[in-house]
């Protein structure tokens, strides 16, 4: 059985994150048993399952929204049509963030 490589285990955690939630990039990488948190968000950028796994749900862990390789308007966009509320350029991760690991 072949071994999942960085980028795949990041997307095995996120594919987990349901709508109306968000994940920071430190805990995916926690998660998977690493400290890369740019790591995890450079997977992000070439996640290659769009949409079926939702990298746009990866957060700063300051709740910052972060980069999207769609362009940040459009991963904001998309956070609030999935009801999360982002005020002053960030997401109260008590409220929207992803607890169930």
């Amino acid at each position: 059985m072949k071994k999942k490589n960085f980028d795949e285990r990041c997307y095995a955690v996120l594919r987990k994150v349901p709508k109306g939630k968000v994940i920071t990039y430190k805990t995916i990488a926690k998660a998977i048993g690493s400290n890369a948190y740019r790591a995890v968000g450079n997977a992000m950028n070439r996640n290659p399952y769009t949409p079926q796994i939702p990298c746009h749900r990866a957060v700063c862990s300051d709740g910052r929204v972060g980069g999207f390789a769609h362009g940040t308007k459009k991963k904001i966009e998309m956070l609030e049509k999935e009801g999360i509320i982002i005020n002053n350029d960030k997401i109260d991760l008590d409220v929207y963030g992803y607890k169930s690991l």
